[in-house]
């Protein structure tokens, strides 16, 4: 079985949400005017070391192709 390709997008975290889930807008890519706004979650390891996420922090995010408007929080920039 083939390892499943996910796509890496940055964008800005607009809203925190129960549960450690977040409101994420997108940057907006090549030929389009405004981003799209995804729902994210921790990756289990910034779950697992209290990386602290607040609105207006920049992340990347890793889309499941399948499901275009979920997304995991991979990486918060500094």
């Amino acid at each position: 079985m083939a390892k499943q390709e996910f796509i890496t997008r940055e964008g800005e975290v607009i809203e925190t949400l129960p549960n450690l889930e977040f409101k994420v807008m997108l940057d907006p890519e090549e030929g389009k005017e405004d981003g799209t706004e995804i729902l994210a979650y921790l990756k289990g390891k910034m779950r697992r070391y209290s990386i602290r996420i607040l609105p207006g922090d920049r992340v990347n995010v890793e889309i499941d192709p399948k499901y275009p408007d979920r997304g995991r929080i991979i990486y918060r920039f500094k």
